[in-house]
């Protein structure tokens, strides 16, 4: 009987620690449960599509370098049935491997206006930004759609993207993604993308609205771009997929989530490659929304619970919250990662979710100190609004300060 009653009464035994785990637990419990329902809420209402609200489009594609199947993503944009929509492929070197692949299309796809620009023109730090920016002058069309590089999507994506605009106080449409991996360490990054971050933002769309934008898919009213003040105005940010859904939302226009799931094609990667991007990510949105990169503790169950299982020596309550925990964010894995998003990677491997888990936290630890970031094999600085600053430029500053 003395060692089953401890085990019992544990819970109003526990110290302050074992309390505080018990708390964080309990919130990841419910924090999956609300995923689950957001979810399910988000994809049972579609956006209605009119066939007849297609406003002409301009697809503004940045390219530098060849992704995985570059010539299959990027062609699945010239495939759409959608009656008027010019695409701006942009390029900041004419040594870059991928003008043979835009040359290869636009002589494959001659009824669509396709246009290749290549600038080496700079307005800031972020080359992805300049780019864009080179192509943007270019563009015939009031309604603007910005997509990466590694992004394939269906014949049906222009018109399923663009009918939020329906309303005149839309001014930026985003959307999820799910991911094509090739490899075991882009499967993992599959998965935490399926059921991690996509969870996050499903719950923040259904608490708040989401008032950011994600590179998979940003579509923008040109005068909505030129109100926030260009390109320009986001030229020196890391995020700035999350600068073009932060700043239109400050400036009182809505940012709407599509119920339109593009795919994300990520090549098969160095193991240190993997790392570098996952840090760069952590650190990017602990610095564009510190409140909510310190709140994702509440959503680290599976790690926090065996945590609690630990301190409180293996008892009864700690197998229970346990076990609990890991069900929950195993289920919530499958209905946000496999029914609705239909990710192949988490369909095959739910189970890999724990190992996830226990890599996001320990990358999570290691971000909530830190500014210096990897990004396309240069080091460089984020300040504290987020704004990247190269090692010239830092100690151009630093002189200048004394």
């Amino acid at each position: 009987m003395g060692t089953i009653e401890p085990a019992c009464l544990s819970i109003f035994n526990l110290t302050i620690i074992q309390f505080l785990l018990l708390v964080l637990c309990l919130v990841a419990i419910w924090f999956y449960s609300y995923a689950i329902y957001a979810a399910i809420a988000f994809f049972k209402h579609p956006h209605p599509v009119t066939t007849n609200f297609c406003p002409p489009i301009t697809v503004l594609k940045p390219i530098c370098g060849l992704d995985a199947d570059a010539y299959t993503n990027l062609a699945s944009f010239c495939q759409q049935q959608y009656p008027t929509y010019q695409i701006i492929f942009s390029v900041r070197d004419w040594q870059d491997c991928s003008i043979a692949v835009v040359k290869q299309i636009i002589d494959d796809f001659p009824q669509i206006d396709i246009q290749l620009v290549v600038s080496e023109r700079t307005i800031g730090t972020n080359l992805k930004v300049s780019n864009l920016a080179n192509a943007v002058s270019f563009a015939k069309h009031e309604f603007l759609l910005i997509a990466d590089s590694d992004i394939k999507v269906t014949s049906d994506y222009l018109q399923r993207v663009i009918q939020p605009f329906q309303a005149k106080e839309v001014g930026v449409v985003t959307c999820l993604y799910r991911s094509s991996a090739q490899g075991w360490i882009t499967t993992l990054e599959a998965i935490g993308t399926a059921t991690d971050f996509h969870a996050g933002v499903l719950v923040s769309n259904r608490l708040e609205g989401i008032k950011f934008a994600l590179g998979s898919t940003i579509v923008i009213r040109k005068q909505v771009l030129e109100e926030i003040g260009g390109l320009e105005a986001i030229a020196d940010y890391l995020a700035d997929d999350f600068q073009l859904g932060y700043l239109p939302a400050q400036a009182g226009y809505k940012v709407l989530l599509s119920d339109y799931v593009v795919e994300h094609v990520l090549a098969t990667t160095k193991l240190a490659d993997s790392i570098n991007r996952q840090i760069r990510w952590a650190r990017c949105a602990r610095i564009s929304r510190p409140w909510g990169y310190f709140g994702l503790i509440f959503t680290y169950g599976t790690i926090i619970s065996m945590l609690l299982l630990v301190t409180t020596e293996k008892s009864i309550l700690g197998w229970i919250v346990m076990f609990i925990t890991w069900m929950m964010r195993l289920v919530m894995g499958w209905v946000v990662g496999v029914k609705i998003l239909n990710d192949s990677a988490t369909k095959k491997f739910l189970w890999l979710i724990p190992i996830w888990d226990l890599i996001d936290f320990v990358i999570w630890c290691y971000c909530l100190v830190g500014n210096t970031i990897e990004w396309r094999g240069q080091r460089m600085q984020l300040t504290k609004d987020g704004k990247l600053v190269v090692p010239e430029q830092l100690l151009v500053k630093l002189e200048e300060k004394f």
